[in-house]
């Protein structure tokens, strides 16, 4: 299975952009009421002065982490009737999420989909599983 991701990975180089740091999530689409978190490192030690063995943040229900892409929201249905005033031209149109681009989000871990890319982990949440947003903007 390795040497295909390998392949993969050549096959994305020279047939389009070269990934780097900065165009890295452009190819990605996130579909729907779905956000794209990288999660925060976890602390090896806590508060109190203990070593935590990896894997014990994990397992936490809870998480937290950057959000990195978001998708384009709730679709908002369309009507089934056909109205002669209207144009073909209207696509189809979505109710914006809370969560954007930047965002520290605080999340459950059972309602997420972890994905690993390029190498990294992630997770993929539906906006129903972040409980708490941290922006940088006032409001």
């Amino acid at each position: 299975m390795e040497a295909r991701e390998n392949r993969y990975f050549c096959i994305e180089k020279t047939a389009g952009m070269l990934l780097t740091s900065s165009n890295k999530f452009k190819k990605l689409l996130v579909i729907g009421d779905r956000v794209l978190i990288r999660p925060s490192r976890p602390d090896e030690k806590t508060s109190s002065g203990l070593f935590l063995p990896p894997g014990v943040q994990e397992k936490e229900k809870v998480q937290h982490g950057k959000i990195i892409k978001t998708g384009p929201g709730y679709a908002i249905p369309m009507p089934i009737e056909e109205e002669p005033w209207k144009s073909d031209d209207e696509g189809v149109k979505y109710v914006p999420l809370q969560a954007k681009e930047g965002d520290l989000a605080i999340f459950l871990v059972s309602g997420a989909t972890e994905v690993m890319y390029e190498g990294e982990k992630y997770f993929i949440v539906p906006q129903g599983a972040i409980l708490l947003l941290e922006r940088e903007e006032e409001l």
